[in-house]
């Protein structure tokens, strides 16, 4: 047995307290070092009503992958990939930017500029630039944005504890001079004429910080700008680093929302992290909780697990029926944007934008969707309702090619869906099973996943051309019907290598068919019998037949296609006498 060096199995004892089904014993993990969240910070709410609380509109979204986002990567954005993303942005709706951190480096300075300065700002677009609350850095930030008819400034300042006490060395009252002070600058610089210029503030670590303190800060901040409804201050309060399950976030937000002072002259605003994974769920709870504004990066990049992801928050919005005011409907360009211009593949699992997001390859699943599929072109159904897929694949410019893929956890249904889909096979029910468990056989062998081409030629060569020595030749045959209506059949055929000319009569051209073959010594009784005209893939023109026979013990499939409804059919009787010697896999 393989044994893990650097793991340590749990030898510690089992909860006196655990019921008899979880035998799970105490870990080495020092977690008695860690507090929870309500030992680190008082959450005053108790009478929440955000739970009953449904999301019916999109909040404001402003994506920060030009700062924030940025700030994560490697190797920075220079100005022409900043541009191109800007400009993705731009054309998927975002009214509201966060364009750089001018005072952080020359390269988000001259970002800045060059939106000021080349016209590239759309008139009902407004970016937002980030700076700490210094002076010079903040004398900086307001030249970087020097001839922009419109900006938002947005002014932020650790304010948690450990920050205030670690980093910062300050005291609380100190602290809120600063803030002050910072914000009078700014008040101050914004004064030019022609240009509206609004502020943001984010006490940074809010999550942490005592929500009487982020009072304090935000109401005098709201008094100092003389905010006003048409002028409204943005108080952005961010899970700069996640601490606790999305329901304690979502009641932080919700008591800021009932006690922040001239409430209508605020946005509420947040800006989660995904520390915990949870970044999604915060920020959906937080809107529930009362906020107006979702600050994010698209596909979720940012410092550590990274910000909250604005993909998946928007499409989670459009699988409600709630327009999102954003376009995702080239969910492929976009990612491949992003991925060009932060350098970071998205995972092909990432919800809505990945590679694999829309595929099924189990069995059940596949059969369900099929089925879903079929339901949908059968009622006409505008309404949404197929299994396993929680929006349309098309609503973001995804075809259905790749929603349905095999490989050895597959099933029948799935395997008949990509055929009928790209090559017009419409495989009879209990056919299915029979070509699956050939299926089955090629993808445990090979280990790999089937195309639909793959199965197309599995199909092919197992039931169109079944071999290279087939025991029963049909060399010419000619049908025609008799003037008391029967079919009559006459042939030659080569049976163990020896040729002769065969007649039979029946009611249609396979029983007349089956007679010649018992004539020449191949008797075949057809169990079951279907066939089609073009579909999907498939030529005009082309009918496909199958045919379920029997002879002696055995029986077996086979299929045929062919310009006419006669020689498709007699091609899949034929079809199936050729593998009666041929043995059928076992199916798991």
């Amino acid at each position: 047995m393989f044994a893990f060096p650097t793991l340590c199995t749990p030898r510690g004892p089992v909860p006196e307290d655990a019921p008899r089904w979880n035998p799970q014993r105490s870990s080495s993990m020092p977690s008695h070092r860690y507090r929870p969240a309500f030992a680190r910070v008082d959450v005053p709410l108790t009478d929440r009503s955000w739970p009953s609380a449904r999301t019916e509109q999109a909040p404001l979204w402003v994506p920060v992958d030009l700062r924030d986002g940025n700030q994560a990567l490697a190797e920075p954005m220079d100005t022409p990939r900043k541009r191109r993303m800007f400009d993705l942005l731009v054309a998927m709706g975002y009214k509201e930017i966060e364009v750089g951190y001018p005072s952080a480096s020359r390269t988000d300075f001259d970002f800045v500029r060059h939106l000021a300065t080349s016209g590239a700002v759309p008139d009902d677009v407004t970016p937002v630039v980030f700076t700490p609350a210094k002076a010079d850095l903040i004398e900086r930030t307001f030249a970087s944005v020097e001839g922009l008819d419109r900006a938002v400034v947005h002014l932020y300042i650790p304010t948690a504890p450990v920050w205030r006490d670690v980093v910062l060395g300050r005291g609380r009252a100190e602290l809120h001079s600063m803030v002050l002070d910072a914000a009078r600058l700014m008040d101050r610089l914004a004064a030019r004429p022609g240009a509206d210029i609004r502020f943001e503030f984010s006490p940074e670590v809010f999550v942490l910080t005592e929500p009487d303190y982020v009072l304090e800060l935000c109401d005098s901040l709201t008094r100092l700008w003389e905010a006003s409804p048409d002028r409204p201050v943005i108080h952005n309060l961010p899970a700069t680093v996640e601490i606790a399950t999305p329901n304690v976030y979502a009641d932080q937000i919700e008591y800021m929302h009932r006690h922040l002072d001239r409430r209508d002259s605020v946005i509420l605003s947040v800006h989660p992290h995904n520390d915990r994974g949870t970044g999604v769920a915060c920020a959906e709870l937080a809107v529930l909780a009362g906020a107006q504004r979702v600050e994010g990066c698209l596909f979720g990049n940012g410092e550590r697990t990274g910000n909250v992801d604005l993909v998946t928050l928007a499409l989670n919005l459009h699988a409600q029926g709630v327009d999102p005011m954003v376009d995702f409907s080239d969910i492929d360009e976009i990612r491949r944007t992003v991925e060009h211009c932060n350098r970071l593949a998205v995972p092909p699992r990432h919800p809505y934008g990945g590679d694999l997001v829309h595929t099924a390859f189990s069995g059940t699943h596949q059969d369900a969707i099929s089925k879903g599929f079929a339901h949908r072109e059968r009622t006409g159904q505008e309404r949404w309702e197929v299994p396993y897929l929680p929006i349309d694949p098309a609503d973001v410019g995804r075809t259905y090619e790749a929603v349905i893929r095999v490989n050895s956890q597959s099933g029948k249904g799935g395997i008949a869906h990509l055929l009928r889909a790209g090559h017009g096979v419409g495989l009879p029910e209990r056919m299915r099973a029979d070509f699956s468990r050939t299926v089955q056989r090629a993808t445990d062998d090979s280990g790999r996943e089937a195309s639909a081409q793959d199965l197309w030629d599995l199909f092919a060569a197992t039931y169109l051309a079944p071999g290279g020595d087939e025991r029963v030749v049909l060399t010419s045959w000619s049908a025609e019907t008799t003037g008391s209506g029967e079919c009559r059949f006459v042939c030659s055929l080569r049976v163990d290598g020896r040729e002769g000319d065969y007649e039979g009569t029946g009611g249609g051209p396979v029983s007349a068919f089956t007679h010649a073959l018992e004539a020449a010594g191949v008797p075949v009784a057809v169990l079951d019998f279907a066939e089609h005209g073009a579909e999907g893939g498939a030529a005009p023109g082309t009918v496909t037949a199958y045919a379920e026979c029997r002879s002696g013990g055995t029986v077996r499939w086979g299929a045929g296609r062919a310009d006419s409804a006669v020689a498709a059919s007699v091609a899949a009787v034929l079809s199936a006498v050729n593998r009666m010697d041929v043995p059928v896999p076992a199916l798991d």
